[in-house]
């Protein structure tokens, strides 16, 4: 029998689920994964400290330098995807500002993580041969220290804290995704915004982040449940 359009479309979005399940759980063995990282090499607090750590290790200079964070954006992608469609159609455009602002934060932290940039200063700084090629590379490379604190960095924080506010509301509205997996993510995003509070604000947004992995695997049980829904 000649399958429908519609049912076309539906193994369609299961294959998506599928694939946003896959990402989000890589998004979630990322985090562990960065902690160990951490506490191995921890980040300097300068950019000669970073030159001597890519010559001493590139690698772990690189992922250090949350490379795996460029990565974990990457998988974003399909994970807001795959809601953007789930959900689509209990509020169009709630879902619509909250694909195109999860695309823009996922572009806004890859430029926020130079790492590759990082480690060609940090052979150029080897190489070089002068005090004032040294200068001119460390100049370089507390820029890019910089950015890796910055403007961009802080829209991709914000735009995710958004977003996580935006699919949750949506995700009270819908059937799809349980109430509990809401909850969770308003508590994490409101936390989000603890990171401005003195003192305290690093404690607040750590607690986010825990909740925030939470509820990565809720969302990775329910869509890899939907990549194995048959097709109506």
């Amino acid at each position: 029998m000649t399958q429908s359009p519609q049912n076309n479309m539906d193994i369609q979005w299961t294959k998506l689920y599928k694939i946003a399940g896959a990402a989000t759980v890589l998004m979630i063995l990322i985090i562990p994964i960065q902690i160990v990282i951490f506490s191995i090499a921890p980040p300097p607090s300068s950019a000669l400290g970073w030159f001597e750590l890519f010559q001493d290790n590139a690698v772990l200079g690189l992922l250090s330098f949350e490379l795996l964070f460029i990565v974990y954006g990457v998988l974003a992608i399909p994970l807001a995807l795959a809601l953007y469609v789930s959900l689509r159609r209990a509020d169009p455009v709630m879902m619509a500002i909250y694909i195109a602002l999860s695309i823009a934060g996922s572009a806004a932290l890859f430029s926020a993580r130079p790492a590759l940039e990082m480690l060609h200063l940090s052979g150029q700084y080897a190489a070089a041969t002068t005090d004032a090629q040294r200068t001119v590379f460390l100049a370089a490379g507390e820029g890019l220290l910089a950015i890796f604190h910055g403007t961009s960095y802080m829209v991709s924080y914000i735009l995710g804290s958004i977003t996580g506010l935006l699919v949750s509301i949506v995700m009270l509205r819908s059937k799809i995704f349980n109430k509990a997996t809401a909850y969770v993510r308003i508590t994490s995003s409101i936390l989000d915004f603890g990171l401005f509070i003195p003192v305290v604000g690093l404690y607040i947004s750590a607690f986010s982040a825990v909740l925030l992995f939470v509820w990565n695997i809720m969302i990775a049980h329910r869509l890899l449940q939907l990549g194995r829904s048959k097709p109506k």
